[in-house]
């Protein structure tokens, strides 16, 4: 079946070529009537605009590129979303890609969204590791890094804006409130060495742990993903340990959910016995058979401050100066934590 073009829409609407291009562009010179006229019967007739053809001419695909590390963690895949939605309010369609953590899958990306002649890009927690491959490529594409990274840090080589959350007062909010509660043999799990979000994180509750004069407990995970088979490792780990522990504040939703199931298999009440706190306030926190304190990421206001960060580089190319927002945390109360008495 021949495919329609433009020209038998022109013939179809008996107007010029031109009035069909300026219709469908959305450009003035022509009446509303005739606009909402031509578009009608594009649809009627099955006409689609070649995108390509149109972005050679206008040097614009109004498509952005969104790399993270993988959609099937529920954080990421909640930033997506929020990401996509509010993009396309502004008139941005987004190609989603994951990298798998992997800093060679991440620059391979970067140059085939480049190639796909996206306007922008947004990465989602870079690797520090991945600093030296990607860092060459900002150049290419207005960018906007979301999240702790050295790429986002490091003002000598790069060149995009980036919007991060103050991980190190969501440690501190969140100790500070178990500490609210009279917890104080507070074990902090998850922490994943290498990781500058996780390292401000833990940096938050040690020093609150340090100002209120108590011993900080750490448990390392030294996986490369922040899961729920971590937090349940780590949670039998700490509980078959036997060392006392009232509180445990989780790096992740995901390892608190481990932690929880752990302490389930291990007959200790939540939060009767211990209380749990968590971070970043994925979707499944507020199950009604969940119900877990959190500290909130507050990521749609994350997604949003990305996408008008790069809104604003894409509509001034000649800028010079990069732009680094900082979001505060927000505690979540829910039904995890309990005051002792």
């Amino acid at each position: 079946m021949k495919s329609v073009t433009i020209k038998d829409i022109a013939k179809i609407a008996g107007v010029s070529y031109a009035t069909v291009s300026r219709a469908l562009s959305n450009s003035p010179g022509i009446s509303e009537e005739t606009r909402a006229r031509v578009l009608a019967i594009c649809r009627e007739e099955g006409y689609r605009p070649n995108i390509l053809a149109r972005s050679l001419i206008s040097n614009k695909t109004n498509v952005l590129g969104l790399i993270l590390p993988d959609i099937s963690n529920p954080f990421y895949a909640e930033v997506a979303f929020h990401i996509e939605t509010y993009a396309r309010s502004l008139g941005y369609n987004v190609m989603l890609c994951n990298s798998l953590s992997k800093p060679e899958e991440t620059a391979a990306l970067f140059e085939f969204l480049v190639g796909h002649q996206v306007d922008g890009m947004i990465l989602v927690s870079p690797h520090d590791d991945e600093r030296t491959q990607v860092a060459k490529q900002l150049h290419l594409v207005p960018t906007v890094i979301i999240g702790d990274s050295e790429l986002a840090d490091s003002a000598a080589i790069c060149e995009a804006s980036s919007i991060r959350l103050d991980n190190f007062a969501g440690g501190q909010l969140g100790t500070e409130y178990l500490l609210s509660l009279g917890h104080q043999d507070i074990f902090y799990i998850g922490f994943r060495p290498g990781s500058m979000t996780h390292t401000r994180r833990v940096g938050g509750y040690k020093a609150a742990m340090k100002a209120a004069g108590l011993k900080r407990h750490v448990l390392d995970n030294h996986a490369n993903v922040s899961s729920a088979e971590a937090g349940y490792r780590l949670g039998l780990e700490l509980f078959q340990s036997k060392q006392h522990c009232t509180a445990v504040f989780a790096a992740t939703d995901a390892i608190a959910l481990g932690v929880m199931t752990a302490a389930d298999e291990c007959n200790i009440s939540i939060p009767d016995e211990l209380s749990l706190l968590g971070f970043d306030n994925i979707s499944y926190s507020g199950l009604s058979r969940i119900m877990l304190t959190t500290i909130d990421q507050r990521k749609p206001r994350l997604a949003a401050g990305a996408i008008d960060l790069l809104a604003d580089a894409i509509a001034h190319p000649d800028r010079e100066e990069d732009v680094r927002r900082i979001i505060r945390p927000a505690l979540v109360e829910r039904n995890t934590c309990k005051a002792l008495k």
